[in-house]
């Protein structure tokens, strides 16, 4: 593991090569859930980098894991300065480009603004239970989660992963549960999207509905939906081998060039 400093930061980093890199391969980059981390990942990226031959980036934002915990409330812009501001400039510092983003829920949304909305090239996008905007259904689920972290021992089980867990919780709960981020809504970086994209969302996802697949593949140009059934949130921990296929397909079809890439 290692430490950037990224807009004047600390931020924790790890770089994973696949058991068998393949020649010229795109790096994939992890951007995590919105109270997830560098290690709660697991080994899942490790497992992704074999299976595509791909080097694996994986990193925890700023307030999360190991890096600097957070030290105001967050803004409902905050997923586009990380998109826009934050990402570009790790991945300058790692000399990373055109690289594939693989990321997770809020992870997801960050992926498809960059994408979408940035100017640096990017060779595909893989997102799993992304949002695009607001529902009542993940109002209700965040505020479960609230009085899960403050009754249950969830805050015991986030401070194995986070320096500071109230920091890394409440900033996310807060600002989801904010009446000024309902109207928070990133639909139109959609047709911007220049690369393939891969969206994969669980039938059981108890944060969202199909209305954000559907959305991305309706608005992007070059869109694979994967609706997996028996599946939460976290299809990378309740689908293991059906997400691994899938992205292994998908970077197989990048690598061939089989459509266009920014």
């Amino acid at each position: 593991m290692n430490f950037h400093t990224i807009q004047s930061r600390r931020i924790e980093t790890l770089r994973l090569p696949a058991a068998q890199p393949r020649e010229q391969a795109p790096a994939i980059v992890f951007l995590h859930e919105g109270l997830g981390s560098l290690a709660m990942w697991r080994d899942f990226p490790q497992q992704i980098a074999d299976a595509t031959g791909c080097e694996a980036i994986v990193y925890s934002r700023y307030g999360y894991g190991r890096s600097e915990p957070l030290a105001e409330s967050r803004r409902p812009g905050y997923m586009h300065d990380e998109a826009l501001a934050a990402l570009p400039e790790l991945l300058d510092q790692l000399e990373i480009e055109r690289p594939i983003l693989f990321g997770h829920s809020d992870g997801g949304s960050i992926a498809l603004l960059h994408a979408g909305t940035g100017t640096r090239p990017v060779a595909g996008v893989i997102v799993m239970a992304p949002h695009v905007l607001v529902e009542d259904m993940s109002i209700a689920g965040i505020a479960r989660a609230r009085q899960a972290y403050l009754c249950s021992d969830l805050r015991a089980r986030l401070a194995r992963y986070h320096d500071d867990p109230d920091a890394t919780f409440m900033g996310w709960n807060d600002i989801w549960l904010d009446p000024a981020f309902r109207s928070w809504n990133i639909e139109a970086c959609l047709p911007g999207i220049a690369c393939p994209v891969l969206a994969i969302q669980g039938e059981d996802d108890e944060y969202a509905s199909m209305d954000h697949l559907e959305r991305i593949g309706r608005q992007a140009a070059d869109v694979e939906l994967v609706k997996l059934a028996d599946c939460r949130h976290s299809p990378h921990k309740d689908q293991p081998q059906a997400v691994i296929a899938a992205v292994a397909d998908f970077v197989a079809r990048i690598s061939r060039g089989r459509g266009s890439a920014a």
